[in-house]
């Protein structure tokens, strides 16, 4: 499809003017000592105040929420007013929020696009069960993975998340779960670690974290800090598809923990269910978890395994696993498949699920079967999808000559 506008009205130009003006950078995202650096090269703080100033900036953002200057009552009026003018620490777009039935919540997010590309949507879901509350992140929009059990891996690779929008999930969503200390709170008072609404964070979501390592390491070491959202990286936990290089960086660099997503025992069935298997298979991926950094009966790997009926589900699988495990500290999450329009698979039946935890249990391994959650709204594991498709090579031309045109315009 070609594009064209026509340029000759004022209400056009004014538009093109818009979406050429560049939208204010985010703070979120960013270290101190980035926060302390862009006052300083913004020209709004002097470079003697930056340490301080970051800090405040730091702990409004990530200790009390606050989404908006306004809100940052120890910084005076004049220099909330010239943050405003040059930065944002605005929320993205809230575009869907579902609730199922089991109190599982789903969020639909969009973020601006970046470059001459269009907005994207991701998917984020919150799981409260008792005595914590998990958050699934995602890192990706769409999926370069494929595989074929997984609804996220139908919808092809659209780009990588920012730090930014990594974290902005988790502001996000403690946002809309009251998770925050309230507003009257004192400056300095003590905020509980326990008893929050958003305890855990996993990611698990949209897209292959370890194929972005940079931006999630980046955004997880942000939630993990101690003087801000101060999550206990025990309480983070990282899975991926078997990225071999990637996976004793992310121990010895980022520190939580492994989730590792498994599926089959067998070269030959995991070529088929995660491809990825084919550059790295699983010879490579259990010796890099054996390597994992830190890897102990107390920091143990999770190895997720979907329940395929008649596919990964027999007796002889569940020997293989404990086989392909032996020696290393993990824990076997056994998930029932959860379906999706269009797949092929069918979940095991339960009778079958159970027989296979219970030789895994005897064989000295925790397998808990989880439960599924958000089934009704399509939050459940392998359903996340958003509709955002990567703009064809066409289109993004086009697009970028009518931004050019509307920023010449006087």
């Amino acid at each position: 499809m070609t594009l064209s506008f026509d340029l000759t009205t004022e209400g056009a130009r004014d538009a093109l003017r818009a979406r050429a003006a560049p939208e204010k950078p985010s703070l979120i995202g960013l270290t101190r000592a980035e926060l302390g650096e862009a006052l300083v090269a913004s020209g709004i703080v002097p470079e003697r105040q930056a340490k301080m100033r970051a800090q405040q900036l730091w702990h409004w953002m990530y200790v009390r929420g606050v989404s908006d200057f306004a809100g940052m009552f120890n910084i005076s009026k004049d220099l909330r007013a010239e943050l405003d003018k040059h930065f944002t620490v605005a929320r993205p777009e809230i575009v869907e929020e579902q609730i199922s039935s089991d109190g599982t919540r789903k969020w639909l997010f969009r973020f601006p696009p970046r470059g001459a590309g269009r907005p994207v949507e991701i998917e984020t879901v919150y799981i409260p069960e008792e005595g914590r509350g998990t958050l699934c992140i995602s890192s990706q929009v769409g999926c370069t993975l494929t595989c074929s059990f997984c609804h996220t891996g139908t919808q092809k690779l659209v780009r990588n998340l920012t730090t930014e929008e990594i974290l902005a999930q988790l502001l996000t969503a403690r946002d809309r779960l009251g998770d925050f200390p309230d507003r009257d709170t004192p400056d300095g008072a003590i905020v509980p670690a326990e008893g929050r609404k958003v305890s855990n964070i996993v990611m698990m979501g949209m897209g292959e974290p370890l194929y972005n390592f940079e931006a999630v390491k980046k955004a997880l070491l942000i939630a993990s800090d101690g003087d801000g959202l101060s999550l206990s990286k025990r309480r983070i936990t990282l899975s991926t598809s078997g990225v071999v290089p990637e996976i004793f960086r992310t121990g010895e660099e980022i520190g939580v923990m492994l989730a590792i997503s498994l599926h089959a025992t067998n070269d030959d069935l995991r070529d088929l269910l995660v491809p990825i298997n084919k550059k790295y298979p699983l010879k490579e991926l259990i010796a890099a978890c054996r390597a994992y950094p830190g890897l102990s009966n107390a920091k143990r790997i999770t190895f997720e395994y979907v329940m395929l009926k008649d596919v990964n589900d027999s007796i002889e699988d569940a020997k293989g696993l404990i086989k392909l495990l032996k020696g290393i500290p993990a824990k076997i999450n056994l998930i029932p498949f959860n379906p999706w329009p269009g797949t092929n698979y069918q979940c095991s039946d339960w009778e079958t699920i159970e027989k296979f935890a219970d030789y895994i249990n005897n064989a000295g391994y925790a397998s808990p079967i989880r439960t599924p959650r958000g089934r009704d709204i399509l939050a459940a594991c392998g359903q996340l999808k958003s509709e955002s498709e990567r703009m064809r090579k066409v289109d993004r031309l086009a697009l970028e000559a009518m931004m050019i045109a509307g920023h010449g315009e006087a």
